[in-house]
């Protein structure tokens, strides 16, 4: 099942990476916190919700015991909102989400496992795909603005500082997946039900600050009109219930599956957002979609 968990994983977060995108206002430079504001409400009722038909409770201890994890996360997912305001969802997705490999490379080397062949190639093959991607996107992008003398939105110019919030992203998530390894996986240090409401409600904690802080700010803030963030809100944390029990079953794997959610953003950018793609792209985007096939082959032997 930990197959299917992933890929169920891979296509909410890829269609939240859309909405993430279309709900991001260059000239808003507390865009960032709205969308945190926002994703941790749904986290919370979700949390709330998820306790009450499964008849569990709130474990304090639970929030402390995970929040090295949490806080990983929450800060690798706010600096990816800034980063949205900067750069074109087709580059930055694939760039942050490289932040898998990272993670299999770490369980690897702290936590050796014996993989056959096919799950060897098939992680190969999906995280070499999401690099290439990512170097192909940046590529096409320079030659586009040295081509065009047009002026170019804010959210789609590249530069230092646009670039470097995708790359925080990639570390910060890959130390934060690895965390999740080893809490879910290798050394079973939480179950899968306390993970989720620990984590969620953290990020419920958080969003009430964001929220307190616009407030204090007097920043305008209609939580209820938000259409594209909610939207977005509502696809990160149903991917982050189907995450937390595939990385629970088979971390090492399903990290970089998982991390492949960025070809299906970089499709439905193409889709919605009208983000060009060139050949070599689509070959790329085959390619993991090849890779990804591999990895539920080997779940099947």
């Amino acid at each position: 099942m930990w197959f299917l968990y992933s890929l169920f994983t891979a296509l909410a977060w890829g269609g939240a990476d859309l909405f993430y995108k279309k709900g991001t206002d260059s000239d808003d430079k507390y865009s960032h916190l709205k969308i945190v504001a926002i994703v941790g409400l749904v986290m919370g009722i979700h949390a709330t919700g998820y306790m009450l038909l499964n008849g569990l409770s709130l474990n304090p201890v639970d929030l402390i015991k995970y929040l090295p994890v949490s806080s990983l996360y929450i800060l690798s997912m706010t600096i990816g909102y800034i980063g949205l305001r900067y750069i074109e969802l087709s580059i930055a997705s694939p760039v942050q989400n490289s932040s898998g490999a990272v993670t299999a490379v770490l369980l690897m080397v702290f936590f050796p496992h014996n993989l056959s062949f096919v799950e060897i190639a098939g992680i190969v093959v999906v995280t070499f795909g999401v690099i290439m991607l990512a170097i192909f996107e940046k590529k096409s992008e320079n030659d586009a603005l040295k081509a065009s003398h047009a002026v170019i939105d804010k959210k789609y110019q590249m530069g230092f500082l646009a670039i470097t919030f995708p790359i925080l992203y990639c570390v910060i998530d890959g130390l934060g997946t690895f965390a999740d390894g080893i809490y879910l996986d290798e050394m079973k240090l939480i179950s899968e039900d306390s993970a989720l409401i620990a984590y969620e409600f953290t990020f419920f904690i958080c969003a009430v600050f964001a929220f307190l802080f616009l407030r204090l700010k007097k920043v305008e803030f209609r939580l209820f009109t938000e259409r594209d963030k909610a939207s977005a809100a509502i696809l990160e944390t149903a991917g982050q219930f189907f995450y937390v029990f595939a990385m629970a079953k088979n971390a090492v794997i399903a990290a970089p599956l998982i991390a492949s959610y960025s070809i299906f953003s970089v499709i439905l950018s193409r889709i919605f957002l009208k983000e060009k793609l060139e050949k070599k792209q689509y070959a790329v985007i085959a390619f993991v979609i090849f890779g990804i096939a591999l990895l539920g082959l080997a779940d099947e032997l």
